[in-house]
């Protein structure tokens, strides 16, 4: 019989803290809730009855629950309060000597049978209990901030740790209504291991002026789904705290170069730009606390691209390929009033890429999404062709057809010979090199990359990619031309993966890396990132969706061009794939999905 908790402690009534003792507290245990000093304590009494006061207003908690949650908490200065309770959660800013002064402490403090919980994202657990007679009795529980909201919580256990301890606390867990993983003391644990990784990295596109904030944010939210961008997030976090978290996961996770601050970073903690605690960090915000973004010296200016910003006239669009890809861009451009010419390598392709397009228009059609005579008139702005010469008089080219070097340098070299002065001539590649496409022409300066992502017609992102001879005319062109779409356009030079691919994949590289190292399981890796980050997929669902294929040949390509030792494909995944293992397309890759 797992052991009953009624009676716990929370030490640290910072908002972490605070939402801890809220949990507790609204599952009918009795917390005994302790800080520093008096002005700490109100300070942690306001931020509770706050969270409490906005969740009545919304309808979320009765006013009596709320009341019945307050009375079941006892605040106090100092651990001696702390004497009776069966559980200890400590809260405390991520230094370890304070942490272990505290264990120090409680330890003394505690009866001898309490557990003692650190609830550090970061530090070593088991640095933190050997400051304890008990280390046997010493546990990590790692809530994710807001603690009252989010269901994840990472229960950490040491070489010591009793398996009695480990299972009361998973009891524990599910009394509280939340979703537990169970993993050993690792930097970082899983979620902050996966998650900080990709912050830092996106913090370094910033650095070195690859994109805007805006553009990484959006591409991210937009591209991926995520429910913020890496900057906003890095804001809410704080960027003090993203740094202690980063620079321990370095020093504690094999000094892997990845997790090695960005010195941006460093940086904006000594000028005091926090995140939202300040006021100020890679946005500014309305007052410090505040949510609210208002504009500052970088945010750009909402103006519409005409011809005098040096955008071109696109009336005429030319879109070749066969695929899924090809048939949404045709789609898209002929629901938005482009006239468009479709070249496919004969007639029979030709005819598949027709009835796949009648057939997503029909589908609008039918959920109210396009009316019929819409639908009619985007049919007729659609010419088709087996031959590149139709599109010598065309505005703009979009080339969607296989991912392969060879294919797209011939295709555009021949577009060269055939195309007007002028037309911009743009490749959908997601992971080559477009500069390479564009010296086999004789206009780099025209050519431009529009990474579309799939579905082209449902996804709202288009990634604009500059080489180093594309014009400022072909990218305001680029531009105006996703803005009419509808789509979001985020503009970024030509290195691999650009934003989405380049921050999403070692991302997932790292998941497969954590798994074969049998730190965690792929359910419980999915979990942490779906309940504790609100990731819409965990990384081996998005893996077995996406085609392990597709993932080793874009990891290899960020490997090579970039040359860093942490991005080097996971020979699990290598595995994978040379087994014909490739995910959902095949019926097996992390999962098997052959009976689902």
């Amino acid at each position: 019989m797992a052991r009953e908790f009624t009676s716990v402690g929370v030490v640290g009534l910072g908002t972490m803290g605070a939402g801890i003792v809220e949990v507790f507290a609204r599952n009918g245990i009795d917390v005994v809730a302790v800080e520093i000093s008096e002005a700490a304590l109100e300070r942690g009494r306001a931020t509770l009855t706050g969270s409490t006061d906005r969740a009545v207003a919304r309808g979320k908690l009765a006013e009596a629950d709320r009341d019945a949650l307050l009375s079941r908490v006892h605040f106090a200065v100092g651990l001696d309060a702390l004497h009776s309770v069966d559980l200890v959660v400590e809260a405390v800013p991520e230094h370890l000597d304070l942490k272990q002064r505290i264990f120090a402490e409680l330890d003394r403090v505690c009866k001898p049978e309490a557990i003692l919980a650190t609830n550090t994202s970061s530090l070593s657990v088991t640095e933190i209990s050997v400051a304890t007679t008990r280390p046997n009795q010493v546990i990590g529980i790692h809530f994710f901030n807001p603690a009252p909201i989010m269901k994840l919580v990472e229960v950490v256990r040491t070489v010591v740790t009793s398996a009695d301890v480990v299972a009361d606390v998973e009891a524990l867990c599910k009394r509280l209504g939340k979703v537990d993983v169970t993993i050993n003391d690792r930097a970082g644990f899983i979620a902050n291991a996966l998650l900080f990784g990709y912050l830092n990295h996106a913090v370094g596109m910033f650095e070195a002026h690859y994109a805007t904030r805006e553009d990484i944010d959006a591409a991210m939210k937009l591209g991926c789904g995520l429910p913020m961008g890496p900057l906003a997030l890095m804001d809410l976090i704080g960027l003090d705290t993203a740094y202690e978290i980063l620079d321990t996961m370095y020093r504690r996770g094999g000094r892997d170069r990845r997790h090695a601050p960005v010195p941006l970073i460093k940086q904006m903690v000594t000028a005091g730009l926090l995140g939202r605690k300040s006021g100020r960090g890679f946005y500014t915000y309305e007052r410090p606390g505040s949510p609210v973004v208002v504009p500052d010296e970088q945010t750009p200016v909402a103006t519409e691209l005409t011809l005098a910003d040096g955008a071109r006239a696109i009336s005429k669009v030319g879109v070749v390929g066969s695929g899924t890809m090809a048939t949404g861009i045709i789609e898209i451009f002929a629901k938005a009033g482009y006239e468009v010419v479709s070249v496919t390598r004969g007639a029979e392709k030709s005819a598949k890429v027709c009835e796949a397009v009648k057939t997503s228009l029909n589908k609008g059609v039918v959920r109210g999404k396009l009316s019929e005579a819409d639908r009619d008139a985007a049919l007729g702005r659609i010419s088709w062709s087996a031959t590149l010469d139709h599109l010598a008089d065309v505005d703009l080219v979009v080339e969607a057809v296989v991912e392969e070097l060879s294919v797209k340098k011939a295709l555009f070299a021949s577009l060269d010979e055939i195309c007007k002065p002028d037309v911009v001539l743009a490749t959908t590649t997601s992971s080559l090199p477009v500069i390479d496409v564009a010296m086999a022409t004789q206009r780099p300066a025209d050519v431009v990359g529009l990474h579309f992502f799939n579905p082209a017609p449902i996804m709202p992102l288009v990634e604009i990619v500059q080489t180093i001879r594309t014009s400022a005319e072909a990218t305001a062109t680029a531009r105006a031309v996703c803005a009419a779409l509808g789509k979001t356009g985020v503009v970024c030079g030509d290195r691999s993966g650009f934003i989405v691919n380049a921050l999403l994949f070692p991302y997932l590289n790292d998941a497969v890396k954590m798994l074969e190292a049998s730190y965690s399981t792929a359910d419980d890796i999915d979990y942490a990132m779906k309940l504790g980050c609100g990731y819409p997929m965990g990384p081996f669902d998005l893996l077995d969706v996406v085609g392990l294929d597709v993932s080793l040949a874009i990891q290899r390509e960020l490997y090579l061009e970039l040359r860093e030792p942490g991005f080097a494909p996971a020979p699990l995944l290598e595995h994978l794939v040379t087994a014909g293992y490739l995910g959902r397309k095949t019926g097996r890759g992390f999962r098997d999905h052959t009976n689902r």
